[in-house]
């Protein structure tokens, strides 16, 4: 019997590669069924056969199919497994530059050599969950051979044993698909949505080239699982029957831990409380803007200020639905002339100002002809005609930043992309329906904003040029507070171009106000520098110029306006009110606003001259922090980003770098078809001016509060440490972070967060409650980077945000 049983063993581990095996040895068929030859002579071997045959039984019923179903799985995985560990150590090779240490923290690798090139690199869960992943892992296992001796049995008994390994290839790539969690809903709640979301989501190449990763990376782990004991634990297979023994059955262990991880899930879905937001505004909420309950407390709206920020005073952690139909936005440059209707289903800017050719109804497609109000013609021949009127406006060379006030559907602002201009566009939530959503769905860049009593959210001198093309605002009233702040905002010899129906019509009204106008600008020292008629579209421009010194304001004859006191910090700007006053332009030649910046893109590297010497971010001298911030990044970009991450850049348009420094993410990006919003928190340094000093643009925020955009904004969100100082502020609910960036974040837009592995499990623990896809876990020593990507998915239990109801 010991030999028997010894020849059996060297025979079995064949059959799990060679099913051809199975007709040398002494059993012609896997059911088990005996050679006459063996029962002719003795009881005794008959009973020592029969033992045989039911061992022969028990241990062929997990036997694995042959290799003729899944050929190329193991030469697949090998593969993934051998160019993995060469490519990864440079793709997330992350070079923190002359960074200190303690400031670049998960980014030391490069400064450590080649001793760290085993970095942890996994695509599924984080480090601090390995053993989770191994019961995945198994479990994964287990469904997969259940499958595939289901399918093995079906084609013995077809006869067409290749048709029936292509189902199998077919059905192992769902599976390993939906046992990663990112492609199905693990819950019946938003089943349409989230299988909407995985339709879309396969028509992407970069997902395609995303799951086959994934599924090979999968299989290569469930590869090394060992399906059958080593010979040294022979004595497990003696088991008469293991159902009642002392050992379970993979079976039943598997589905223990199906249950127990659905368990799991539920749980973490329910402790996170994600439901869809009840709103008035619909899919259109923005929890400061439509707070009805404090709203309708104002004793006033004279000064707008029902537009203005009124936050709740507890942040919601709802989710806002999609609007019917929405699908994924079309890619920029063809979103600037087109967008799908269903994402912004506004009709009534197009019926109000369609003749004059903002926007219009084209079946499915919301068009936008390129004009406006000022520039019928087309928005190219108005950017030529100011240019023309003043050369010295160089856009693109010495014109990089301006601020478009009043921008209607922004077309101005998306072909300044053209002269390599960057525009922040503003206008006030529904003033005319939807206008800043139109903007932002068509790829260019606008928030939500009103000047109404207190300060826009942008420090002192930094625009370039103030644009405002028959923007309605009156200037003039009020002592000129509102042109006032436009003076706050733009730098020494900047100018401000006003193409306002005052400027080239005589009706009693705008010779009223063209009058309080020129008044109001001789005493707020403005040179008047060309006053301009374009005979096309029949407008006329006026441009004025602040000046660059206090010669002018030392000789007014009265202090009116007044300027501003010597305390007042004119880059205070978050939540200040309005005054009535001006700033002194800067004389000491080495204080920032002295010079003229240098000339785009020079401006973008060099780090502004009035750095001097003193301590920058990162503990080193600010010039030396601003080049070594910046070389951090571009190498983080190219290395990690641009090739790293498996992300699709071309369906990247709308970027926001949630907590910006010296901005050197953005600049990083400066030559890529994208535009980046530069959030600097209110309670990190004010490196703000610096970024707008390099060309770039930005504003202040709180994100204990929400930003002031409409949902579904934005295609990619960069979150550097941003978590880990949230959790260490006032605003410690991560979950109401999380909702917002769901809110402000395109379905199919990714999220990178670098921080700690402990705020990298709890941020991945959300996403994986909000069915997002999990692209991306890196982790060294206590740092850590998780990239992954929104998807359809939204909760069919709803939340009524009782301050959002009409």
């Amino acid at each position: 019997m010991a030999v028997l049983a010894g020849r059996f063993l060297f025979i079995l581990p064949e059959t799990l590669h060679l099913k051809k095996s199975l007709a040398m040895g002494k059993y012609s068929r896997v059911d088990g069924r005996k050679s006459s030859s063996y029962w002719s002579t003795v009881a005794v071997v008959i009973f020592v056969a029969l033992c045989l045959a039911g061992v022969w039984m028990l241990m062929s019923s997990t036997v694995p199919p042959d290799d003729n179903s899944k050929p190329s799985t193991d030469n697949i995985a090998n593969e993934v497994k051998q160019s993995g560990s060469e490519n990864n150590s440079k793709q997330f090779e992350d070079s923190s530059g002359d960074l200190p240490e303690d400031a670049t923290k998960e980014d030391s690798e490069n400064q450590s050599g080649q001793d760290d090139q085993n970095e942890k690199l996994t695509e599924r869960g984080s480090t601090a969950e390995d053993n989770k992943e191994e019961k995945a892992e198994t479990e994964n296992q287990d469904e997969k051979t259940d499958s595939q001796e289901e399918q093995k049995k079906e084609a013995e008994n077809d006869g067409d044993g290749e048709a029936t390994g292509g189902e199998t290839n077919k059905s192992e790539q769902t599976e390993s698909e939906e046992s990663s969690g990112e492609n199905k809903s693990e819950s019946d709640d938003g089943a349409s949505n989230s299988d909407a979301g995985e339709s879309t989501n396969s028509n992407s190449q970069e997902d395609k080239d995303a799951n086959q990763g994934e599924q090979s990376s999968t299989e290569n782990n469930q590869a090394s699982v060992e399906i059958f004991p080593a010979g040294s634990q022979l004595e497990l297979l003696n088991e008469t029957d293991s159902q009642n023994g002392a050992w379970s059955t993979q079976v039943v262990e598997s589905q223990n831990e199906k249950d127990s991880q659905q368990s799991s899930i539920s749980k973490d879905q329910h402790s996170h409380g994600w439901k869809t937001c009840n709103v008035t505004a619909g899919p259109d909420y923005i929890p400061c803007l439509d707070n009805w309950q404090a709203i309708r407390k104002l004793t006033s709206t004279k000064h707008y200020e029902h537009r203005e920020r009124h936050c709740p005073e507890e942040a919601p952690t709802c989710l806002v639905s999609l609007p019917e139909g929405y699908r994924r936005s079309i890619k920029w440059p063809k979103s600037r002339d087109k967008i799908w209707y269903y994402n912004v289903p506004h009709t009534k800017l197009a019926e109000v100002k369609g003749h004059q050719n903002w926007v219009k109804l084209t079946g499915e497609y919301l068009t936008f002809p390129g004009g406006g109000t000022q520039f019928k013609h087309g928005a190219l021949h108005y950017i030529d005609f100011i240019e023309n009127s003043l050369p010295d406006i160089a856009w693109g060379k010495r014109s990089r930043v301006i601020l478009d006030v009043g921008c209607g559907v922004a077309s101005f602002g998306g072909y300044l992309f053209e002269k390599d201009v960057l525009a922040m566009s503003l206008a006030p939530k529904d003033e005319h329906e939807a206008q800043v959503q139109f903007a932002l769905e068509r790829g260019i860049p606008a928030i939500l904003a009103v000047m109404g009593t207190k300060r826009l959210p942008f420090p002192g001198s930094v625009f370039d040029i103030v644009h405002c093309a028959r923007c309605r605002v009156p200037w003039h009233i009020e002592g000129g507070k509102l042109l006032l702040e436009l003076n706050r905002l733009l730098r020494p010899g900047g100018y401000f171009v006003w193409s306002a129906t005052p400027v080239y019509q005589t009706l009693p009204e705008d010779v009223g106000i063209w009058e309080a106008m020129t008044e109001l600008t001789k005493s707020m020292c403005w040179d008047l520098i060309v006053i301009k008629k374009d005979t096309l579209n029949g407008i006329g421009a006026a441009i004025f110029r602040k000046p660059i010194s206090n010669e002018c304001y030392n000789k007014r004859s009265k202090n009116d306006p007044p300027l501003c006191k010597e305390s007042d910090d004119r880059n205070a700007a978050w939540n200040v009110p309005l005054e009535a006053c001006m700033h002194k332009v800067p004389e000491d030649a080495s204080e920032r606003g002295a010079q003229w910046p240098e000339q785009w893109p020079q401006r973008s590297e060099t780090p502004p001259y009035w750095l001097k010497s003193q301590v920058g971010v990162y503990g080193k001298e600010a010039p030396e922090d601003f080049t070594a911030d910046y070389n951090h990044w571009k190498h983080v970009v190219s290395q990690s980003y641009l090739n790293g991450m498996g992300i699709d850049w071309s369906t990247v348009r709308n970027v926001m770098d949630m907590r910006a420094v010296y901005g050197g993410f953005a600049a990083a990006l400066k030559d890529m078809k994208v535009w980046v919003m530069n959030i600097v928190p209110i309670d990190s340094p004010d490196t703000l001016p610096i970024i707008y000093e390099r060309g770039l643009f930005g504003m202040y925020h709180d994100w204990c509060e929400s930003f002031n955009t409409y949902p579904r904004t934005y295609d990619l969100l960069h979150a550097d440490h941003l978590f880990s100082s949230l959790k260490n502020s006032r605003c410690k609910n991560l979950a109401a972070v999380v909702a917002e960036v769901d809110r402000i974040l395109r379905p199919e837009g990714k999220l990178i967060v670098r921080d700690t592995v402990d705020i990298i499990g709890e941020i991945e623990s959300m996403a994986k409650s909000l069915k997002w896809e999990i692209r991306m876990i890196y982790s060294k020593d206590n740092e850590g980077m998780l990239c992954v990507r929104k998807t359809m998915w939204r909760p069919t239990e709803t939340e009524t945000i009782k301050s959002a109801i009409m």
